[in-house]
């Protein structure tokens, strides 16, 4: 999303490092509840490659297809952000959802990708000055950035509560979290929206959500694995990351990140008018046509986040104030 800091830094930063993934095989669900892959960490991805889709490929620009490359920038330096762009266990190796996007629409396009590991902010001065051709790195349509660039949107963006496993409660609206213990990063768009069902929830006559704050995802993990907690309620990518690496914990409920007005999206990035939007969103289409696009948001346990289908320039983020 990358529309406020702290949504991503206190969620994913701090993503229960050191914890190994060595395969993709499914670990044996407890009862009840279903399996989520184990995430492979390591260098050797095996990605899925699509072959050149004619049609699709004769709708990208005539410079780009004649330098047959793909620049894709990918703003996860440092840290980076699990499971969606992240350096695997060689330290070294760009790996996770995104840079397993932009691969498969490459291959679409008959393009060879070059992945660009950079800062979030570098990202954006690359595509400004045609650095990179394609920006695939969480980020969300807004308003504001719709003047400066083109999208073709690939998932959803969402929240997620992650409980411990089995615990048979699933959340759809504000009664489902009246007067449980839920914890959430402070300052983030979560806890706005968690207050605003809390406060929806004493309208009904129910009681209150009790908040809770913790300054790592460490401690919040703590609570909820020793029942001082009910919830957390943060990316949904953080949850199904720690899903998948812990085991313990499940999704039971998403949220869009944009609020109730409005489902936020995230999509691949282009600078405005430079012909290469339309390109991309049908590659993105004939990804989820083929199935491909669902195998890889599965290896990553993002399947809660997909998408029907690819669309330019959807309604985003509104402007603040406006």
């Amino acid at each position: 999303m990358r529309i406020r800091p702290l949504l991503l830094t206190v969620a994913l930063g701090l993503a229960l490092a050191g914890c190994a993934a060595p395969d993709e095989t499914p670990r044996p669900a407890a009862a009840g509840a279903s399996a989520a892959p184990v995430i492979n960490d390591k260098p050797d991805q095996r990605r899925i490659v699509p072959a050149r889709v004619d049609a699709v490929a004769a709708l990208v620009p005539a410079d780009i297809r004649a330098g047959g490359k793909l620049t894709i920038g990918v703003g996860a330096a440092g840290a980076g952000f699990p499971p969606l762009a992240f350096t695997a266990s060689d330290n070294r190796t760009l790996i996770g959802s995104e840079p397993d996007v932009a691969v498969a629409i490459a291959g679409i396009l008959g393009l060879e990708p070059v992945l660009e590991n950079t800062s979030w902010e570098n990202l954006f001065i690359g595509l400004d000055s045609g650095k990179y051709a394609v920006g695939a790195s969480n980020i969300t349509v807004t308003e504001e950035r719709k003047r400066k660039y083109d999208f073709a949107t690939y998932r959803l963006d969402n929240l997620a509560f992650e409980a411990k496993k089995g615990i048979g409660w699933q959340v759809t609206g504000p009664k489902d979290v009246a007067g449980k213990r839920i914890a959430v990063g402070s300052g983030t768009n979560q806890e706005k929206i968690l207050v605003e069902w809390s406060r929806e929830a004493q309208r009904l006559g129910l009681a209150p959500v009790d908040i809770r704050y913790y300054q790592t995802n460490q401690a919040t993990y703590l609570a909820l694995g020793s029942g001082q907690i009910d919830a957390y309620l943060g990316p949904n990518p953080t949850a199904a990351y720690h899903v998948a690496v812990a085991g313990q914990t499940e999704i039971i409920g998403t949220y869009s990140g944009a609020g109730a007005a409005l489902q936020g999206k995230i999509a691949l990035t282009t600078k405005k008018d430079n012909g290469l939007v339309r390109a991309l969103a049908a590659a993105v289409d004939e990804l989820i046509r083929s199935g491909d696009y669902g195998r890889i948001l599965a290896r990553w346990n993002l399947a809660n986040e997909a998408t029907s289908r690819s669309e330019i320039n959807p309604p985003g983020l509104p402007i603040e104030g406006k």
